[in-house]
């Protein structure tokens, strides 16, 4: 395991299991590796060689786009776009008539429309985060306490670490660990499911009078774990 990773997967999780209301630690290490990332393309890394190369094939998603352009620095973004649409200007042409029929821009649009600089960086580095949480388990003596001390895991990460857990656990701690995180997810889900129900009783009449107890933000919440809690880094 690299320290580079066992350190952000450390503090994420101590800080899900100290204050609930974090939620996932894994939506929190992700929004934590995009906002660096888009401190990066529009501050330092943006005049690199090497990057432009990058981000001129690669470009950006439309959220990232979007999150790009709410973080005031539109002279940053600029920069970046000029180079990238004077690249675009050269890609995409075809021939004009009598040429390619419209064979190269649809190839080039295609790839743009499949990729972002963004994306794969965080990927990329996410990836090997979910890894090193399954690993921090099997070897670190203190980490199981944390898993346990989880509120909850959003359910596509739940996947994710279940599946790291599968390629890097051996059969009896895989045994273990599935089970672990399974009762996370099982008494969240059973209270996040009470929540979500008496939240729809309160607009019935006979129970106006009764408290709201944990519900008003059920709704809310019920996507976050179903869908994660991530992009919350505009600016």
């Amino acid at each position: 395991m690299e320290q580079i990773y066992t350190i952000p997967v450390n503090e994420a999780f101590e800080a899900s299991a100290a204050d609930k209301s974090c939620g996932c630690p894994f939506c929190a290490l992700y929004n934590k590796l995009e906002n660096d990332e888009l401190d990066l393309i529009l501050g330092a890394s943006m005049m690199e060689p090497d990057v432009r190369i990058k981000t001129n094939k690669k470009g950006f998603c439309r959220t990232h786009y979007d999150m790009m352009f709410v973080r005031k620095n539109r002279l940053g973004m600029a920069l970046t776009l000029e180079s990238h649409l004077d690249e675009l200007k050269k890609e995409l042409r075809d021939g004009g008539l009598g040429g390619g029929m419209g064979n190269k821009p649809i190839k080039r649009i295609g790839e743009l429309e499949q990729s972002c600089y963004v994306c794969d960086r965080i990927d990329f580095n996410f990836e090997h985060m979910v890894e090193t949480a399954v690993l921090l388990w099997s070897t670190d003596e203190n980490f199981p306490a944390k898993l346990k001390a989880q509120p909850y895991f959003c359910l596509p990460h739940y996947k994710k670490f279940l599946q790291y857990g599968q390629s890097r656990l051996q059969k009896k701690k895989l045994q273990e660990f599935a089970k672990q995180a399974e009762e996370i997810e099982e008494k969240y889900l059973e209270e996040l499911k009470e929540d979500v129900s008496w939240f729809c009783k309160k607009f019935d009449y006979r129970y106006d009078e009764e408290p709201w107890y944990n519900s008003k933000d059920s709704v809310e919440r019920s996507i976050k774990f179903l869908r994660s809690d991530i992009h919350k880094n505009g600016k």
